[in-house]
């Protein structure tokens, strides 16, 4: 009988005196029980599993398989050798067979892969190369035709054109000259100037100049000589081969499979033909689609990123990876083969992760908006300060607010830079409202002065001045008024000055607006009744002071004129004594009303120190109160104005009573506007508060607080009384947008140029903003309003070439000149991210860049459409001449074009960059070419070279996508090390 002993030593089955079974790692075994069956054995040498044991020695890329009593090695596949040394197969030894690539094989340890020239793909078989059809992405980038070819792609224009030495853009023709705008040339590709007035032939990268000079070559060089496999330059042009496993078509250039007999030995190395016997990776790549990979049961077929393997396990198929979380893209994907492509919505850009959208900042780009610029998810907002309005998207003009129907001022109006002033007739003054005129008080021709402070180094200063638009008349100065003197308060405290409260004379211009109070003498009597005059001493100045202004006798100002005048007057006396009397407590009584002035502790003082007059200390800066606000002493900060009062200014002591008297309006009220009581439009009153009555028929009136209406004119009446706009008058026509009614022939009359009105039945047009004007009459809108201005001199090496207005539409009938002349040495790079033209059949509109004013003279670039898409080149010349003209019938955003200039000894290497279709390729690379702020760090590098180092390698990861700076490197690297 045989016994059968079974031990389970560690991970083997033993049967009898037979070889050990190894059991795999991850079998699960039960505990070892101590079996014996009653069969006959005998025993027998025990083998041991060197290679399990890792005591063998065999070489690194070599298998060890266990024998009895011995084991043995073999090289792994891929590798060559006896087993104890093993080295890789060098698959792409071989010319001629070339591991079964078409183009370009490279080895790798124990395998190879097939790459593909610029311009072709690799096939799903991992061997064959196919061409790319560029001119499906885009138009290749052309701006007219683009025509595909085998391995390249070539643009071309429409007759009356010809290709630009970027290979991309068209540029007219002309019929004058012998020269290189001159349809004849007779140049295949580049026609350059020579000094003497000629032209020389020059052919683009990849081209040989022919015998005539004249004609272009094809060689090998560019698009692999329009060959599918392999290329030989001969005398009469480049000659196509085909790889063995295909054969020529009858077309000469393409490939296609054949069936043909296995190698013989002539033909393929030994180790070839060897592995010819069975299925290995050697061979047509195991069948392979992509990668292959031998193993001891066979050859094991896998699939690059991007692709999955089929059933058949052999065959490669594309993943849709959009379809799943979109790619894991932010906004858009797109699929290609192999492969897929994020892309962002207009406001973003890519990260350099290649799928995270980001808001661009708008606002962090220098130029975006003339005054405030807000950000916000995918776009941005321009703002303008008060008194300017927004045109051309980004621009602040200012607002004439007389041309809007006079101001709203009751006579005269007058346009100031962001904002405007009403004035008044000799013998009038200006309202509180600051728009109507009222009568004068009797005797009172003649405004006086007022007294300002200020601080310098610790000591304060004060000087009298006159009111706007009144001169000074030092010989007027009564005796009394006039004298020097300084006073007293406390134990040595003093200021230098004139008494506040004896204002001299000042000499009307006839529009004299200011709030002094004038007919009358103020006195400042002490507690004894003394008159405070010339230099007073400590004694003279007793804590009580207390300060009393007499109202004026009735019969020459009403009573309420009297008292709201010494009020206002009084203000700037007010702050004054405020800070100059500091810690001492007084009061000052008007018309039998007493104000307490609060009193300023010692602390606060000593602070005020470090401040001017009305500001407080913020995260240490001095920052002024501002309107509806005024410095308080007791608090040291800038506190509200109560109801009943306003400050229309900064850096205030007090706040402005409200001409009403009832004390209503809003706390902290910013201008005379929010004091309460005032007559509401379609209302009026004397003095512009209530009682107020309903403006008559036949006038109107949209502002609060005035003292009168408008007369609708030309005896047009209202259909009832209240009324508040001039569209309340019964004209007799309609007037439509863009329209005015004129109240003299009762007729609808166009706005002219440079005016616009959006609304129906206005009688006036609005001028247009700051500089602007419009192409016609009878403007709607403001966008109608453009700036004219655009042209000049360029810097020497970086700067825009905008159109006018943008990016808002550009005018009719504009003409635009730049010059840009380089320093010695310099070439001129331009970018022209995207220019909207409009499309017509004749070149309406049109940009134009060429080395003189002359027609004749080399042309860089000339486009007369729109082209969203980027393109980079340099200048044919060495100094600039750009003209954009448009004409009356179009109009479009334009164009913003910036430049740089280079040192010319990168000529070489920036022409190798912007004419490499794959610039342009990318969506991505595209985008780059429309970063503002990417551009702008490439030219600063451009420009400067040393600026490189401003940006350390991290930086340009993150300002760069990998491909585009993969590109750039290669290029650079080639420029740098042109024989390696």
């Amino acid at each position: 009988m045989l016994a059968i002993t079974i031990d389970y030593p560690s991970n083997q089955w033993k049967v009898g005196g037979q070889k050990e079974l190894p059991v795999p790692s991850h079998h699960y075994l039960p505990p070892r029980p101590h079996l014996t069956s009653c069969f006959p054995h005998s025993p027998g040498p025990v083998d041991v599993d060197e290679c399990s044991e890792g005591t063998d020695d065999c070489h690194i890329d070599a298998i060890c398989q266990n024998t009895p009593k011995s084991y043995k090695c073999l090289c792994k596949p891929g590798y060559k050798g006896e087993g104890r040394q093993c080295e890789d197969i060098d698959e792409c030894e071989n010319d001629y067979y070339n591991g079964g690539c078409v183009h370009e094989c490279i080895n790798i340890p124990g395998n190879y892969r097939c790459t593909c020239f610029d311009g072709f793909m690799l096939a799903h078989d991992g061997h064959n190369c196919l061409d790319v059809d560029e001119c499906q992405d885009n138009n290749g980038g052309c701006q007219q035709i683009c025509v595909n070819a085998m391995g390249s792609y070539e643009c071309q224009c429409h007759s009356g054109f010809f290709l630009s030495d970027n290979q991309h853009t068209c540029i007219h023709r002309s019929n004058e000259g012998m020269n290189c705008m001159n349809k004849d040339h007779g140049c295949a590709h580049i026609c350059r100037e020579t000094p003497k007035g000629g032209v020389a032939c020059d052919c683009r990268p990849g081209f040989d100049l022919a015998q005539n000079q004249k004609d272009c070559t094809l060689t090998c060089n560019y698009g692999n000589g329009g060959c599918q496999h392999s290329c030989e330059d001969t005398d009469t042009g480049p000659m196509c081969g085909c790889h063995q496993k295909y054969a020529l078509h009858s077309d000469g250039r393409t490939c296609i499979g054949k069936y043909a007999p296995l190698p013989g030995a002539a033909d393929v190395d030994k180790r070839v033909k060897r592995r010819l016997l069975m299925e290995t990776c050697a061979v047509n790549n195991g069948g392979c689609d992509r990668t292959c990979r031998d193993t001891a049961t066979g050859v094991r077929c896998s699939c690059p990123v991007g692709f999955t393997l089929q059933p058949d396990g052999k065959t490669c198929k594309d993943i849709n990876e959009c379809l799943t979380n979109n790619g894991g893209c932010d906004h858009f994907c797109r699929n290609t083969v192999g492969s897929f492509e994020c892309g962002c919505r207009k406001g973003y850009k890519l990260l350099t992760d290649e799928r995270t959208c980001q808001d661009i900042d708008e606002c962090s780009f220098e130029r975006t908006c003339d005054h405030i610029c807000i950000n916000s998810p995918g776009s941005f907002q321009c703002l303008c300060h008060r008194g300017y309005t927004l045109y051309g998207t980004t621009h602040c003009g200012d607002v004439d607010e007389c041309s809007m129907n006079n101001g709203s001022c009751d006579q005269g109006c007058i346009n100031t830079r962001g904002s405007y002033e009403c004035v008044c007739p000799p013998g009038r003054r200006l309202h509180w409202n600051q728009k109507d005129c009222v009568g004068e008080c009797p005797g009172t021709a003649s405004p006086w002065a007022q007294l300002s402070c200020s601080k310098v180094g610790g000591v304060e200063s004060c000087s009298l001045s006159c009111p706007a638009h009144s001169l000074f008349v030092p010989g007027n100065l009564r005796p009394s008024s006039g004298r020097d003197f300084r006073v007293g308060v406390g134990e040595g405290a003093s200021f230098p000055g004139v008494l506040p409260l004896f204002p001299s004379p000042c000499l009307s211009d006839g529009r004299h607006n200011g709030a002094s109070a004038r007919g009358y003498r103020k006195k400042v009597p002490w507690a004894d009744g003394r008159l405070a005059e010339g230099k007073l001493g400590e004694e003279a100045a007793p804590r009580g002071l207390r300060v009393t202004v007499p109202p004026a006798p009735a019969d020459t100002c009403e009573a309420d004129c009297m008292r709201k005048r010494a009020e206002q007057s009084l203000q700037a006396a007010i702050k004054t004594l405020r800070k100059s009397i500091g810690r001492q407590h007084f009061s000052i009584q008007v018309a039998g009303t007493e104000y307490a002035m609060a009193q300023w502790p010692a602390k606060a003082l000593e602070g005020q120190g470090a401040c001017g007059t009305g500001q407080v200390l913020q995260d240490g800066k001095c920052v002024a109160c501002g309107p509806g606000t005024h410095f308080s002493g007791e608090p040291g900060q800038c506190v509200p104005c109560v109801p009943g009062t306003y400050q229309d200014r900064d850096g205030q002591l007090s706040c402005t009573p409200c001409p009403s008297s009832d004390g209503l309006g809003l706390t902290g009220a910013r201008n005379v506007s929010e004091c309460g009581g005032q007559c509401s439009p379609g209302f009026f009153s004397q003095d512009g508060f209530r009682p107020c009555q309903a403006c008559p028929v036949g006038t109107y009136q949209p502002e609060p607080g005035r003292t009168g209406c408008f007369s609708c004119g030309g005896g047009l009446l209202t259909k009832h009384e209240g009324t508040v706009s001039f569209q309340d008058c019964e004209t007799k026509v309609h007037c439509s947008p863009g329209h005015h009614y004129n109240t003299t022939t009762h007729r609808c009359i166009r706005c002219p140029i440079g005016t616009y009105q959006p609304e129906f039945g206005q009688n006036h047009c609005i001028t247009c903003p700051g500089n602007t004007s419009t192409d016609f009459d009878g403007s709607t809108n403001v966008t109608h309003c453009k700036n004219q201005h655009c042209g000049g001199e360029l810097g020497d090496y970086t700067g825009y070439i905008e159109s006018p207005n943008y990016p808002g539409d550009y005018p009719a009938n504009a003409e635009c000149v730049w010059h840009i002349s380089p320093p010695p040495k310099r070439r001129i790079l331009i970018v022209v991210p995207e220019i909207f033209l409009p499309v017509e059949d004749e070149c309406g509109d049109v940009l134009v860049m060429r080395k003189s004013a002359s027609p004749a003279s080399i042309t860089t670039y000339e486009t007369c459409q729109t082209y969203e898409r980027p393109i980079a080149f340099t200048s044919r010349s060495r100094k600039l001449w750009i003209q954009f003209k448009s004409n009356e019938g179009n109009s479009g955003k334009g164009f913003q074009v910036p430049y740089v200039t280079y040192d010319e000894d990168y000529q070489q290497l920036i022409e190798d960059i912007v004419r490499d279709g794959r610039l342009y390729a990318s969506e991505n690379h595209q985008e780059i070419l429309k970063d503002k702020k990417l551009i702008k760090a490439l030219f600063d590098v451009l420009a400067h070279p040393q600026n490189y180092f401003k940006y350390t390698a991290q930086e340009s990861k993150e300002m760069f996508p990998r491909s585009f700076i993969k590109l750039l490197r290669s290029k650079v690297s080639r420029f740098l090390r042109p024989y390696k």
